[in-house]
């Protein structure tokens, strides 16, 4: 007997002495596997990796993301070879909620799970520095009346008072107009400078070309402590980089009032196969459970957009940071 046998012989029988059982790690008693459907956007990718480790870690399943774009994954879902997907927006979604979801006449080879707290939506915005001013860097508030909307004082109102501000957010190229830095690129078909004719106001909406070159003037603007008037998104990471206030843009219920109005809200939803669902009952009370505002979801957007970190760095900083809100979304 060589020294490798003798020496397995003698490891075998101390751990049986000491009452300790060998098992190989391929015998891992997992519940399973879940393979989560994986998108190409931030918000996407923080979501589903926030929930692949507490499905890894905290609820004992082996975890596979799948990436796949467009209809592949509702395809892949309704097949069985994807189980859950994270932060659907149905407004690019109108064909497969038709087609697969029976809330909304389809076949219900896709079951919707619950709302996921994440709500698209758009306005135009400014630093909370115009409407309030900011005595530690001696800003004085040059807009008071712009924040009425977002302080619930009134519905729909910022637009109404742009007008008594157009000197304010003027530049030598637009006077005597005020200037918004519109929706970055023409081909999104924002209609911004439609919105604002509209609605009688006097301003004029340019547009920067790339949303990398509206983030820029948008930093630039607020380092100096300018007034600035922004169309943007939410979610998004400039929503944690700095403190913007939206004025309050007509809402289109409907649709019906474009472009004087602005984009309907997207309220994203998660989704998985039924068959999943019925057989995994703990994951779906999980996902019911697991939900993310905007303003929580923007620092890790912001930490991967503009910091770099790895989606899963990101959701784990945000999660030692956070303790409370994820542990409380557990079965």
């Amino acid at each position: 007997m060589n020294v490798f046998s003798i020496m397995k012989k003698f490891t075998l029988t101390l751990l049986i002495a000491l009452g300790v059982a060998f098992v190989p790690a391929t015998a891992y008693a997992a519940k399973g596997m879940v393979k989560i459907w994986e998108q190409d956007w931030t918000g996407n990718l923080v979501f589903s990796k926030l929930a692949e480790i507490i499905l890894a870690e905290h609820m004992d399943y082996k975890v596979k993301q799948v990436f796949m774009t467009g209809t592949a994954g509702w395809e892949a879902i309704a097949a069985g070879d994807i189980d859950i997907s994270f932060e659907i927006w149905p407004s690019y979604n109108a064909d497969a909620k038709a087609r697969y979801f029976a809330e909304y006449g389809g076949d219900g080879s896709v079951a919707y799970v619950t709302e996921s707290g994440v709500i698209g939506a758009s306005d135009y915005y400014v630093p909370r520095y115009v409407c309030e001013g900011d005595a530690a860097r001696g800003i004085e508030a040059v807009a008071p009346d712009l924040c009425m909307h977002a302080k619930g004082e009134c519905s729909n109102c910022g637009l109404e008072k742009l007008n008594q501000y157009a000197e304010v957010f003027a530049t030598p190229e637009t006077a005597p107009k005020g200037r918004l830095v519109g929706c970055p690129v023409a081909g999104w078909g924002c209609d911004d400078q439609q919105r604002l004719d509209l609605n009688g106001v006097n301003f004029e909406s340019v547009e920067l070309g790339t949303d990398t070159a509206q983030w820029a003037e948008l930093t630039a603007a607020y380092k100096r402590g300018d007034p600035i008037l922004v169309y943007a998104w939410e979610p998004l990471w400039i929503f944690a980089a700095y403190d913007l206030v939206g004025i309050g843009i007509p809402k289109n219920e409907d649709g019906s009032c474009w472009p004087a109005c602005g984009w309907p809200e997207d309220v994203t939803f998660q989704s998985s196969n039924p068959d999943f669902a019925k057989k995994h009952p703990d994951v779906i009370t999980m996902m019911k459970n697991m939900k993310l505002s905007n303003a929580q979801q923007a620092p890790m957007i912001y930490d991967v957009d503009v910091e770099k970190m790895t989606p899963e760095e990101s959701v784990r900083k945000w999660m030692d940071a956070n303790p409370d809100v994820w542990k409380s979304w557990l079965p």
